[in-house]
């Protein structure tokens, strides 16, 4: 059985040969004509020059952090000795998988403009297959990562042990909170720089001098390209790698404890189910990137459905192959839990085609959003944020849904404290479902700001509009398929955050485990807990809702999630008033730019959005990993359980809420661009474009950043548990 392991390495090296085949593939193409690389070589350079200056501050918080968990695991000896060094990989695979997704993208962009000359079926393949380029390496690098540290821990920990195969999966899951660090950093980072030059440049380009978007005579318009690749690739591959390793890395902690008095073959299938999953769904995500193409002249509802065709295919090839996987393993309730991984990916669909609904012009909420513009931006605004509101209820039912089958096919339907860890294990199972094909969910993700991009090339380097129009079909399937990915992402998280509420139990136990060894007159009470059930943990510690601790923590939860996201909007707003600041002074001082007779000076709005970003992002970032620090300290694990849980409920459903409102304001402001309610330039235009920057921070900075917000508050809890528990 423990053959099936070699699976997970296999299908880490094939998925990280596909991307280097699609990065080949695209670097052979054309970047076309001398104005299209010259700009392309701005958008890369600036990318670069930010993605550094992030790399020094990030590089400095967690050197602070390593040596913190060295004093925890050496000195106090409360925390395993292998932490500071899982911690560390788990940073730097979630960074390394970021850069190469936002070099691939930097590469991409004038090579899917150029092909789009051809044809709207090459423009797509290349902007689809650049984006999956980031999808394999980030489920690529992440099993690599998984594969590399289970094969180190079972060498330093005999897995022929019950306790030493939880202690080796408890201590995995602690580099989660590494790729969770870097992954906050990069997308609140990421987010402040895209928004404030995106914000800057609408405001006094499309609205006060009524130039087109994109166009080369506006100053921001460059360092808006940039913010593309640096928010929307680069963070957004951190945010999804983490996502993915932290499903699997709960899942085969839950499985180390809940069958712990099965004995070790039975653990060992539980802890193998989770990998070999995913590494299926490598496999399934390759074979579903090929399929995708499309027909010359096809509209944003064909595109849909030729991406579509590819992530369904792969999601029911998956759906199938879970049953064999946990028949090979010898499970005996084997269809049960294949049905908790179906139970995932419905749930994902779901989210993806309701979110879908919600933000894509071709159906009737963004129609009626586009309509009110006819009555003024405030209209345009109330009836986004209304939309944002209701588009939570369909995600919020399918998640608590799911949640429930999930739990009952895994016990067979039977709701209590005996069946409570195997419940847990088909929750945790049915979030790896959901992310199994994350290689090609991811590529969609990625291939919107490939399609932006585009198509800004297009328009500064003046090709033909037929060009710029197909381009903008591309770029509203993108907006699309982006809002898709966000539901999506956060609808794993909240799936994944319930798994790692558990493992959080399950390393409190550890941390009796290491007070036991100490000896003393409550050593035998500390070893009956390091060895009691979930259950016995919430019984010493009052985890009840009576627990005035546990609705402290749940207040300060509900808060976190808001001011989490007050703190990233005021970022984006301060740093986009300096670029409309500098943008207006170009206008005014640098003669000529209107009449295109004199080139705008991108550099300095570039250096704005990065000074502005690097600066802005360390507070938030930094609040994510003190509070909940504060919270085991003050509190105890009762609070800490309490805040997880107000976490998860409050940012879960605002994440939702503004990641579709963006998206509606966005593609409302496209479905008037295309002519409708008076076109470009029209009243109506104006009135979206003014929904549009609102939207802005809502969908690519606040919204993405409240799922790793959610992950990250567990992941440092679960790294703090063994000094939590020596203090309470």
């Amino acid at each position: 059985m423990t053959y099936l392991f070699y699976l997970v390495p296999a299908a880490a090296l094939v998925a990280l040969f596909f991307a280097w085949i699609f990065f080949r593939q695209m670097m052979k193409e054309s970047e076309g004509t001398p104005t299209m690389k010259e700009i392309a070589q701005y958008v890369r350079e600036g990318a670069m020059a930010y993605l550094k200056q992030q790399y020094k501050v990030v590089i400095v918080v967690f050197i602070i952090l390593a040596i913190l968990f060295a004093v925890l695991a050496y000195v106090f000896h409360v925390q395993n000795p292998w932490v500071p060094f899982a911690f560390l990989t788990g940073g730097f695979f979630s960074g390394l998988a970021g850069f190469v997704g936002m070099k691939t993208a930097t590469y991409a962009s004038a090579r899917t403009a150029n092909a789009t000359m051809r044809s709207l079926n090459s423009g797509l393949k290349i902007a689809f297959r650049s984006g999956a380029v980031m999808g394999l390496t980030v489920v690529g690098l992440g099993l690599l990562d998984i594969a590399i540290w289970w094969s180190v821990l079972k060498i330093f920990y005999d897995p022929s042990e019950a306790q030493n195969l939880v202690v080796i999966t408890t201590t995995m899951l602690t580099f989660g909170m590494g790729a969770s660090t870097q992954a906050l950093f990069a997308r609140v980072g990421g987010g402040i720089y895209t928004k404030a030059a995106d914000v800057g440049a609408d405001i006094v380009g499309k609205v006060e001098q009524d130039i087109p978007e994109d166009d080369p005579r506006n100053p921001a318009t460059i360092a808006d390209n940039v913010g593309d690749n640096v928010g929307d690739v680069a963070g957004m591959g951190a945010d999804l790698y983490e996502s993915y390793c932290g499903s699997i890395l709960a899942t085969m902690a839950l499985g180390a404890s809940a069958f712990f008095g099965d004995g070790t073959a039975v653990q060992m299938r539980a802890i193998l189910a989770p990998m070999v999953i995913a590494a299926i769904g490598v496999v399934l995500s390759i074979l579903g990137i090929y399929v995708v193409r499309t027909k010359e002249g096809a509209n944003l509802q064909d595109l849909l459905g030729s991406l579509s065709r590819g992530t369904n295919l792969a999601a029911i090839l998956i759906a199938v192959l879970a049953f064999g996987v946990f028949y090979m393993l010898g499970f005996p309730n084997w269809w049960q839990l294949a049905l908790s991984v179906v139970s995932g990916l419905v749930s994902g669909v779901i989210i993806g085609k309701i979110t879908e609904y919600y933000t894509s012009y071709s159906y009737k909420p963004t129609q009626k959003l586009a309509e009110s513009s006819q009555t003024g931006s405030a209209t345009v605004i109330i009836n986004g944020v209304g939309l944002g509101m209701r588009s939570t209820a369909v995600p919020v039912v399918t998640i608590a849904v799911a949640i429930i089958l999930a739990y009952g096919f895994a016990t067979g339907f039977h709701f209590g404290v005996s069946t409570l860890s195997m419940g847990l294990y088909g929750i945790s199972i049915a979030a790896v479902g959901m992310l199994s094909t994350l290689g090609i969910t991811l590529a969609t993700d990625a291939y919107g700001p490939i399609a932006d991009n585009a198509g800004g090339n297009a328009q500064m380097s003046e090709l033909d509009p037929s060009v710029r129009k197909k381009t903008d079909i591309l770029d509203s399937l993108g907006n699309t398929t982006a809002a898709t990915g966000k539901g999506f992402a956060i609808g794993s998280a909240a799936l994944t955050a319930l798994a790692l509420l558990a493992s959080y139990i399950e390393e409190l136990k550890i941390g009796f485990g290491h007070l036991a060894a100490k000896g003393g007159e409550m050593a035998s009470e500390y070893l009956r807990l390091a060895h009691g059930s979930i259950t016995d943990i919430v019984e010493h510690y009052d985890i009840t809702l009576m627990n005035p601790m546990v609705l402290v923590g749940v207040f300060v939860g509900s808060m976190m999630a808001f001011l989490f996201c007050g703190l990233t909007m005021n970022a984006v707003g301060r740093a986009a008033s300096k670029m409309v600041v500098e943008v207006r002074r170009q206008f005014r001082e640098i003669a000529g730019i209107l009449e295109g007779k004199q080139r705008p000076d991108y550099t300095s709005c570039v250096r704005i959005s990065t000074k502005a970003a690097q600066h802005e992002m360390i507070f938030p970032s930094l609040l994510a990993i003190i509070v909940p620090m504060l919270v085991g300290i003050l509190l105890g694990p009762a609070g800490v359980i309490g805040l997880l849980a107000g976490g998860l409920g409050a940012g879960f459903v605002l994440a939702i809420f503004l990641a579709n409102s963006g998206g509606a304001w966005d593609n409302a402001k496209k479905y008037v661009e295309e002519g409708n309610f008076g076109g470009k330039n029209s009243p109506a235009h104006h009135a979206t474009v003014v929904g549009d920057t609102v939207g802005d921070p809502f969908k690519d900075t606040s919204g993405p950043s409240l799922n790793i917000l959610i992950k990250l508050m567990s992941m440092v809890s679960i790294v703090m548990a063994g000094l939590t528990v020596m203090l309470h």
